[in-house]
């Protein structure tokens, strides 16, 4: 299969130039995998720190 080009040569080149603007090159910090894994796991553990003191409170444990 063959793919046809969805914009002319022309075209392309004023995408290329209007992306390579200062304004739509962001710097932007890493991906921090381990981070965002800490940060689940944090809350995970806090809600069922929470959910183990009601049902302890409750009388349920």
């Amino acid at each position: 299969m063959t793919e046809k080009k969805q914009l002319s040569d022309e075209d392309m080149a004023r995408v290329n130039e209007y992306l390579s603007t200062s304004i739509h090159q962001v710097k932007r910090k890493p991906y921090r995998f381990f981070v965002l894994l800490a940060v689940c796991w944090a809350v995970v553990a806090a809600l069922g720190g929470f959910a183990y003191w009601f049902a302890k409170l409750m009388g349920f444990v």
